[in-house]
């Protein structure tokens, strides 16, 4: 990253001794190696939670095993699988590195989308110290839903963490929806402030939602494949007309 990047990195002193979650906004491929490599630098070896589909990319699965990282299998049996293995890396007094959203940010503006709820069940029932971290830059290098590699000239990328997101008030018990949901809020509105910080710029009023919004790359997606489609089907009916 140090050949491709001019690194800004601020608030290491919000990280704490001990487990605690670090949850950041996801804008690029590249999002973990920046966000390890914060961590690493502040002294912090993350362990992160990633879609078990990664564990089967040659060689990105291997490293991601021999990382001893986390897989999530989203939708099956096993799903829950990744929430004690999680708490078991914190209790140990690991930093387990999440991002909420769950995907990179589907908002025009690559603001922070509204965040899943299985990262506030597992500050709640663990209740370690959750730490937001926003970074802002890496889509440059790697601009997203893209293979557009452009690590030259170097681009600057800052990460910044903030102080603990305050959740007090929410413990006690297991967490119904409407605490997970009030969590989760918590926790995306100081990701959302921090990456404000960065910016220099207000963040929208409310947070995009997919199920609200759209979903504006699978509009993108339809549209480049009705395009080659129709590409086809004028060069087949070039290719019939010269027979």
């Amino acid at each position: 990253m140090r050949a491709m990047t001019t690194r800004t990195w601020r608030g290491g002193e919000h990280l704490p001794d001990g487990g605690f979650l670090a949850v950041g906004n996801h804008v690029s491929n590249l999002d973990p190696l920046t966000f390890a490599h914060y961590l690493y630098d502040q002294g912090a070896a993350p362990k992160f939670l990633a879609k078990s589909s990664l564990f089967e990319v040659p060689v990105l699965g291997a490293l991601l095993r021999g990382a001893d990282q986390i897989p999530v299998y989203r939708g099956t049996a096993r799903a829950a699988d990744a929430l004690v293995a999680a708490e078991a890396a914190l209790a140990q007094g690991e930093c387990v590195a999440v991002f909420p959203e769950g995907t990179l940010t589907r908002d025009p503006a690559m603001w922070p989308m509204t965040g899943k709820t299985g990262v506030a069940r597992l500050a709640l029932r663990t209740r370690v110290p959750v730490i937001p971290i926003a970074q802002w830059g890496a889509h440059f290098v790697l601009p997203p839903y893209t293979s557009r590699f452009r690590p030259f000239p170097r681009k600057p990328v800052t990460v910044v963490a903030g102080p603990p997101v305050d959740l007090d008030d929410l413990y006690g018990g297991e967490p119904d929806q409407q605490t997970l949901q009030e969590a989760t809020r918590r926790i995306m509105a100081a990701l959302t402030g921090q990456l404000a910080d960065i910016r220099g710029e207000a963040p929208p009023a409310r947070a995009y939602d997919v199920r609200r919004d759209g979903d504006p790359r699978a509009t993108a997606d339809g549209a480049r494949a009705a395009r080659r489609a129709g590409r086809r089907g004028r060069l087949a009916r070039l290719r019939g007309g010269r027979r």
